[in-house]
């Protein structure tokens, strides 16, 4: 169970704060289950959850886990995804998604980047569900690591790409 103020990933969601663990005082709420009262940081409303909700719940990762992760990017390898059948496509993509796992957030976003360059050497441009399931990645693995980094998500980007350039140079990176 969590805490009141912790961060958490939330489904679909992404980052939410626990602002309130009990039953809230909203229609349709059971009254014998207990409920978090989450606050998505990345958008404006509430969610109430059960405590006991099948919806994906887990805690944001630590800033050592952040740092670890963007260690390891140089090493996760982007795989060339090529269906012409938009179903499995998005089956494709949303089965990553779905497992709401920075490295295999980093995994899908190298992915679309290794399509994108690859129809853009065809004089081709990458198709609009690429594209959304890009940046719908991006934006769930930004949201936690600016938690986790404790920086501006607009930050997040620049912070990847200077620690990325360290490690390449063969420097020392420690966030």
């Amino acid at each position: 169970m969590f805490d009141m103020g912790d961060y958490i990933i939330y489904g679909g969601e992404g980052v939410c704060v626990v602002e309130d663990i009990g039953c809230p005082n909203v229609s349709g709420a059971n009254k014998d289950r207990l409920y978090y009262t989450l606050s998505p940081l990345y958008r404006t409303g509430r969610v109430f959850a059960p405590v006991d909700s099948p919806v994906f719940m887990r805690p944001v990762i630590s800033r050592d886990e952040a740092i670890d992760l963007i260690r390891s990017m140089p090493g996760v390898e982007g795989e060339l995804y090529e269906n012409s059948n938009l179903r499995f496509l998005t089956e494709h993509y949303q089965q990553a998604i779905q497992t709401y796992d920075c490295t295999g957030l980093v995994k899908l976003i190298k992915d679309v980047y290794l399509k994108r360059a690859h129809v853009n050497a065809q004089g081709k441009k990458l198709g609009q569900i690429d594209e959304r399931y890009m940046k719908r990645a991006e934006d769930m693995l930004y949201g936690e690591l600016a938690v986790a980094l404790d920086i501006d998500r607009r930050e997040v980007d620049a912070y990847i790409k200077n620690a990325l350039a360290l490690i390449e140079a063969g420097e020392e990176f420690n966030g």
